[in-house]
């Protein structure tokens, strides 16, 4: 067991090594020499950590700005329900004692996905270590609730995880086909439900306000000579993401920004972490360029041999580079949509706070699927009903994680919300029968 634990930690939870052991597996499986063994398995691992760490430089700017948000809107004060997944994840692990069943069955999902992306026709195999993680704590949490433990806990979590990361990237599959033109990668990220909830709001808007005719894309932006310079995607990004910084530093004032800014004026540090946003967008996308340049070849080896026709199904922002524009759309009309639905959730009784993080890379995935749907107008209209779509859900499921013993937390990703749905539903169905 100790071995097990060990393994799972220093490597089923390091995405960079998993992606990497899949690399060098793909590799070994076609047969490659030596050193393309090591230059492919440590390209790849290389192109993860910078998408990494990208992704970490932008989530530094928007953790400030998120604060900044809740200051300029009076959040921090009001009795509401943070929607955190590694809250819950903390929580689980301390109070219930559950980290060693969240771990394992960590390694479970992973299993039970291979299994059925072998033998069933869904050929899709979960990349995306950290979004298995919050699975794997769900499934344990609610299967612990629903009165399981030991290795039925982990065995039930584990099917029910594995079964979700094999079918949620054949569910999005459709629509990331006509985003990528290609079959070559699937989406692994658990926020699928609010993806294809966004494509078919894009699909309603080109029937009803298009005429059954797709509008512009959010590529196409024809600008004025004058404006030119926005057609680079970076300086675009800057022009949006600049104002929208410095706005809400504005409205939050300069004691909110102090424990940040120190000795800096409080709106020239946000006009530096708006470019400190635009700085990680562009690693971020280096790395994800690099990532696929060597995992796409490698995992053929893949599925000629373990899994015939396998795709491998990674995280969000492998779809960024597709359409940039629709990213910033989707986010900004996601944020807009979530504080109509953060007051929808305030009338359902559970007021739950928009994340600037998950509006972010959720968000700007959803735009990018309504984009793919119906140009501009399904990136605004499915960004706007995306936002509320994320809000509900998660305020539906507060009031179970509370009989647990999650107070004031719930989820974010949304197809671990369905998750709970799932097993609660299991729970009542047994109930009736007199089983739990």
């Amino acid at each position: 067991m100790e071995i097990l634990n060990w393994i799972i930690e220093n490597i089923l939870t390091q995405a960079s090594v998993i992606i990497g052991l899949v690399a060098l597996l793909g590799l070994a499986l076609q047969k490659k020499p030596v050193n393309e063994l090591i230059s492919g398995t440590l390209k790849t691992m290389l192109g993860f950590l910078v998408l990494s760490a990208g992704s970490s430089v932008m989530q530094t700017s928007l953790t400030y700005f998120g604060d900044m948000f809740n200051q300029a809107f009076g959040f921090t004060n009001m009795s509401a329900v943070v929607a955190s997944i590694e809250g819950i994840n903390g929580q689980a692990m301390t109070d219930l004692g559950l980290g060693s069943e969240i771990a394992i069955c960590l390694a479970g999902i992973f299993i039970v996905n291979i299994i059925l992306a072998r033998f069933s026709p869904f050929k899709y195999v979960f990349l995306t270590g950290q979004a298995l993680l919050w699975e794997s704590t769900l499934c344990i949490v609610f299967a612990y609730f629903c009165g399981l433990s030991g290795v039925p806990l982990i065995i039930i979590a584990s099917i029910v995880g594995g079964a979700f990361a094999t079918l949620m990237p054949a569910f999005a599959q459709p629509v990331v086909r006509k985003i990528t033109e290609s079959d070559d990668i699937a989406l692994g990220h658990f926020c699928t439900f609010g993806y294809m909830f966004t494509a078919l709001i894009a699909t309603g808007t080109k029937k009803l306000l298009g005429g059954g005719k797709e509008a512009k894309s959010t590529e196409e932006l024809e600008l004025p000579q004058s404006l030119s310079f926005m057609q680079d995607s970076y300086l675009a990004v800057m022009v949006v993401m600049i104002p929208f910084y410095i706005i809400i530093a504005a409205f939050a004032g300069p004691e909110a920004s102090a424990e940040y800014a120190g000795d800096v004026n409080f709106i020239v540090y946000a006009f530096l972490q708006a470019m400190q946003f635009v700085v990680g967008l562009y690693v971020l996308l280096a790395g994800v360029r690099l990532l696929l340049a060597e995992l796409v070849p490698a995992f053929q080896g893949i599925s000629m041999k373990l899994v015939p026709n396998a795709r491998p199904a990674l995280d969000c922002p492998v779809l960024f580079t597709y359409a940039p524009n629709a990213v910033i759309i989707g986010f900004i009309f996601t944020t807009i949509g979530s504080l109509i639905g953060m007051v929808i959730t305030g009338f359902m009784g559970t007021l739950v706070i928009p994340g600037v993080m998950s509006n972010f890379f959720a968000g700007g995935t959803a735009g990018i699927f309504g984009n793919a749907i119906d140009g501009r107008r399904g990136a605004i209209i499915g960004g706007i009903f995306h936002g509320i779509f994320i809000m509900i859900l998660p305020a539906l499921l507060s009031p179970m994680l509370a009989q647990i013993g999650f107070v004031n937390m719930t989820c974010t990703d949304v197809d671990t919300v369905v998750t709970g749905f799932f097993f609660m539903a299991i729970k009542s169905i047994l109930g009736v029968f007199g089983i739990a």
